[in-house]
């Protein structure tokens, strides 16, 4: 038998850390190598969405994908939306770093499109004036008059994007824009997004949108624009099958000399329940706790409260914690009415549950939404954004 060196433990359990083998994400890769082609051609191609609950492995995607779309040679910017943060800043230096990687030949021409961005990045209003002065896009060329600096973000992210893709088209690049936590991006900003999709689509731009978010990120988007479901195609992340889940974890411990026997498989996969992050939760403990390779449902076993340990402090409590008493009310509520699984369940329900009025839990439920740790699976219903969370509220009683 040979030793499972704690040193050599294979497993990454992080928030968008990429697991050692990128399972069961194969069809998405390909698909985005599809778009990536078609656009080169000079094919029209939609926007990309990906959305699921957390835990699933979105981020690690959305990076995977911006990987991709470098291979190829295109300019990409990566931004984390936040539900307090105008888009203007962070699409600035987003597009500032996809024009320098596209590495136009024409200084001249690239100038011109810097001139745009500073003029974008500059155009500071309400409550992002009071940033203006202390943050500068790092350009040094002046800032475009008449270009992208409206004021309106709708009319200003549409000529910026439209002078970023045609400085790719002249060097038969692409330029994709990715956003995670897209659900948290501000009405006005979805409004400009959409409309920057649709218009460049019409023009057969090369450049794309490449969205991650919360289950109820299309109702986001088409709340903004009646036509957004027509300008992206949507691709649900979820849990792993059994073959992808297992080949997470035997890949990265067969490189390390280690295999595990076909009973601790089941008892992986049924502790993990497929979702990525879980998957190298447990399978990083279950090395640790292992003395030797084939590595045994005993170990599993062993390895199991701990792993519920860590997850009930670092993935769990680090977002109940978030919540204020109310909060934490209602959500018990959801999960006595959801049980361990943490099924959607109905806002009436809740209030009746609680005793309550719904109109007077609106403020907790919106304040959970706006947290990101619930979510409105469709209308009238409530669901937790974290899987497995209607289990750990059934095991740790309020306060």
């Amino acid at each position: 038998m040979l030793d499972v060196d704690p040193v050599r433990n294979p497993y990454a359990p992080g928030a968008g850390q990429r697991p050692p083998e990128l399972a069961g994400r194969d069809d998405e890769l390909s698909a985005f190598d599809v778009v990536l082609e078609r656009i080169a051609r000079g094919r029209p191609e939609r926007s990309l969405v990906l959305t699921g609950l957390r835990g699933v492995g979105k981020t690690v995607l959305l990076n995977q994908l911006r990987s991709a779309a470098i291979g190829r040679g295109w300019g990409t910017g990566k931004i984390e939306a936040r539900p307090d943060q105008s888009l203007r800043r962070p699409v600035s230096s987003a597009l500032h770093m996809a024009l320098r990687e596209l590495r136009h030949p024409d200084q001249d021409s690239m100038d011109a499109v810097l001139s745009t961005l500073k003029a974008f990045a500059q155009r500071a209003v309400g409550s992002d004036a009071k940033v203006r002065d202390r943050w500068q896009p790092g350009i040094d060329v002046p800032a475009a008059s008449g270009r992208a600096d409206s004021g309106d973000m709708e009319i200003d992210l549409v000529e910026l994007l439209s002078d970023a893709a045609g400085l790719a088209a002249d060097v038969g690049k692409g330029v994709a824009l990715f956003i995670d936590e897209m659900q948290d991006v501000q009405a006005p900003d979805v409004s400009a997004i959409c409309a920057a999709c649709h218009e460049l689509s019409q023009q057969g731009a090369p450049l794309i949108v490449v969205g991650a978010g919360l289950p109820h990120l299309p109702a986001v988007l088409s709340a903004s624009k009646s036509y957004s479901e027509r300008l992206f195609r949507y691709l649900r992340i979820d849990r792993l099958d059994r073959a992808a889940a297992d080949r997470a974890l035997l890949a990265p411990a067969e490189r390390e000399d280690v295999t595990f026997d076909p009973a601790a498989l089941d008892a992986l996969y049924a502790a993990a329940d497929g979702y990525p992050y879980f998957v190298q939760a447990y399978g990083k403990v279950t090395w640790d706790v292992a003395a030797a390779s084939p590595v045994t449902a005993a170990d599993v076993a062993m390895a199991a409260p701990v792993a519920e340990a860590e997850l009930a402090v670092g993935f769990f409590g680090s977002r109940y914690d978030r919540a204020t008493p109310a909060e934490r009310e209602y959500m018990h509520a959801m999960a006595e009415l959801g049980g361990p699984q943490g099924a959607a369940v109905a806002t009436s329900e809740v209030a009746v549950s609680l005793g309550r009025k719904p109109a007077s839990l609106s403020p907790a439920r919106d304040s959970l939404i706006k947290k990101g740790l619930v979510y409105s699976a469709e209308r009238g219903q409530i669901a937790f954004t974290v899987p497995h969370f209607g289990r750990y509220l059934l095991s740790h009683p309020s306060d």
